[in-house]
């Protein structure tokens, strides 16, 4: 309930009511969570597109990618989960701006009008498309065979979100990446989803958040943390994001 005489946000939940200031940190995040929520069901994540193909991600989130793109500067990025292509032409521009580095897109099935779209790109140069099951040993072969020497490496995760397949990839991938960079499995927040038109009741537990906080418990040589925002002249101290939980940064 807001009311904006008062300026008060009040929250009715099972455990029971709390009110907090309208224009606080805390009524900013409780928000935020439900405008996601809401906005997830309504497909706005299905409304942007990145030079000329969809890419189905959260603005915030891109931001924020950007910002650790520029900062880790990776010679390979490797992002399993091509399926309408615009997040491969994302990396591939930033790496263009910056003059150096390679996409890799792994993903089980590649649409045909998709592969022809990315192959014939002005940043086609950039990419390599390898399709098949990310956690199939021959792809993973043929994935450390392309990033072998090359660092920094940067790996992201937006393929199969099921708890399982997201624990195998991170298993997978992780030894790929370098000190200082990450492994980022996104869409964690399927956790908060679960109860949403158009979504299911098992993401509760079966989800990317799961299989990340299990992994960061058995690898001390990730640190599961939001990267530092670069500006920061705000109260505000988490992201609004489709992504919690999904930062993991090799430190050893």
């Amino acid at each position: 309930m807001i009311d904006t005489a008062a300026q008060t946000l009040t929250q009715q939940q099972a455990s029971g009511e709390t009110t907090v200031g309208l224009f606080t940190k805390e009524a900013f995040e409780a928000l935020s969570l439900e405008w996601v929520r809401v906005g997830w069901s309504l497909k706005h994540y299905h409304t942007f597109t990145w030079f000329g193909l969809p890419v189905l991600q959260l603005p915030e989130d891109l931001v924020r990618l950007q910002e650790v793109i520029y900062a880790v500067r990776p010679a390979v990025i490797v992002e399993t989960g091509v399926f309408l292509g615009g997040s491969l032409l994302f990396h591939a521009s930033l790496l263009a701006a910056m003059g150096e580095g390679r996409v890799i897109g792994i993903d089980r099935e590649i649409q045909p009008h998709i592969r022809t779209a990315l192959c014939n790109h002005p940043l086609a140069s950039r990419i390599s498309l390898i399709e098949g099951s990310s956690t199939d040993p021959a792809v993973i072969s043929q994935v450390r065979s392309l990033t072998e020497g090359a660092g920094p490496v940067l790996v992201i995760l937006d393929s199969d979100h099921t708890r399982e397949h997201v624990a195998s990839e991170l298993e997978f991938y992780a030894p790929l990446v370098t000190k200082g960079s990450y492994i980022v499995a996104t869409d964690g927040i399927m956790k908060d989803l679960y109860d949403v038109p158009r979504a299911q009741t098992g993401w509760k537990n079966d989800n990317p958040f799961e299989a990340v906080n299990a992994f960061a418990a058995r690898h001390p040589e990730f640190r599961q943390q939001q990267p530092q925002w670069l500006s920061h002249d705000s109260p505000l101290t988490e992201n609004v994001t489709y992504w919690p939980g999904a930062w993991l940064q090799r430190v050893e």
